[in-house]
């Protein structure tokens, strides 16, 4: 039972921040949620078919009407102060969410991703409530770093193969000399403004850089949200599109999950640590090509498999190392993958 009262939850019609919302709404927690429902505009792919924002948004209205929903942005310093106080916790997930979108535009990327995290911390250092904040952050961070560990093709898959990498990735992985999209330098940039305000004891924060998040209420397409885009359109039997040779390899975490993690941190932030590398772990990884047969076992489906260059600042492998989430935060994934994907399939069919 989560101890908090008054919850804030940026980004709260979005995939992420529905699921916070849902969360505290259940424990019995006074909710806010922020959103500017603007992704289905910001995404290339995205359709209305596939507008989380909209659905999250009147979903949350049906279900927990105790919710305040309130219509803004994060970038609207004296919206976000005001709703700010009060408040005892932050989940921020508000953010502009493709690598595509952000070589498109930069400046649109920069100014929600970074300055809008400002915002947040800025807004809670000055809020007499003190809040405590999340930042959903990524594992973009890192950059080509991630591409510099050595891997080894096997007939699915790639895989790590150096022995220092056998737990996934740590929070110790170097952030420099390295290349980076926009939408990595944007996050980064968040990532190290909330370690600074948790540092100069200004905030209790963290950023958490999340792997592939995964869940029901979930609206993928080729920008963003794989996992989800692969199972619609294996269960719409429409065509698919993989960038690369299909064996890159990530691990996937449940949201249910993710915001347990969360909760984990906001509920007694004192004496944690300001970054945790959050994912699914070697226990939970697939490549595409092994996910595009669990669907044919769970759909009995396998539809028409395209393949296409590979995409700009696409890893081979990214598995988390949640070794310190595990130690500091007691935390570690429940829901396996298999089960988490049944489901997903479940939610979409009864929709």
């Amino acid at each position: 039972m989560s101890s908090l009262d008054r919850v804030l939850v940026t980004g709260g019609a979005g995939f992420v921040g529905s699921h916070a919302v849902e969360y505290y709404a259940e424990q019995g927690a006074n909710v806010t949620a922020l959103d500017n429902l603007s992704r289905v505009d910001t995404l290339e792919t995205a359709d209305e078919t596939r507008n989380t924002a909209a659905y999250n948004w009147e979903y949350i209205a049906e279900e927990y009407p105790g919710v305040d929903l309130i219509e803004g942005d994060v970038r609207d310093v004296e919206l976000l102060e005001e709703v700010v106080e009060g408040h005892d916790a932050i989940v921020h997930t508000a953010g502009q969410v493709a690598v595509t979108a952000s070589i498109q535009n930069p400046r649109t990327d920069f100014e929600v991703n970074a300055l809008g995290t400002f915002n947040v911390l800025e807004a809670a250092r000055k809020a007499d409530s003190d809040p405590a904040v999340v930042l959903a952050s990524t594992n973009k961070v890192y950059g080509d770093n991630v591409n510099q560990i050595p891997v080894r093709e096997e007939e699915t898959r790639y895989w790590y193969d150096d022995p220092e990498y056998q737990d996934g990735v740590p929070e110790s992985l170097s952030i420099d000399d390295c290349e980076h999209s926009p939408y990595g330098v944007s996050k980064l940039a968040a990532d190290l403004y909330v370690q600074d305000y948790a540092d100069r004891g200004e905030v209790d924060a963290a950023a958490f850089r999340m792997s592939c998040i995964y869940g029901t209420r979930q609206f993928g397409n080729e920008d963003q949200g794989w996992v989800a885009h692969f199972a619609i359109s294996t269960l719409r039997d429409e065509p698919l599109t993989i960038f690369g040779d299909g064996k890159q390899v990530r691990d996937v975490l449940n949201v249910k999950d993710l915001i347990r993690a969360y909760d984990a941190f906001l509920s007694d932030p004192e004496g944690k640590s300001a970054v945790y590398n959050i994912g699914g772990s070697p226990e939970n990884t697939t490549s595409l090509l092994e996910f595009l047969d669990l669907l044919e076992e769970e759909i009995d489906n396998r539809p028409d498999i395209s393949f296409d260059e590979w995409r700009e600042s696409d890893q081979k492998v990214y598995v988390t190392d949640i070794s310190r989430a595990r130690e500091e935060l007691d935390w570690e994934p429940d829901i396996d993958f298999e089960e988490g994907v049944e489901r997903f399939v479940d939610w979409y069919k009864q929709r």
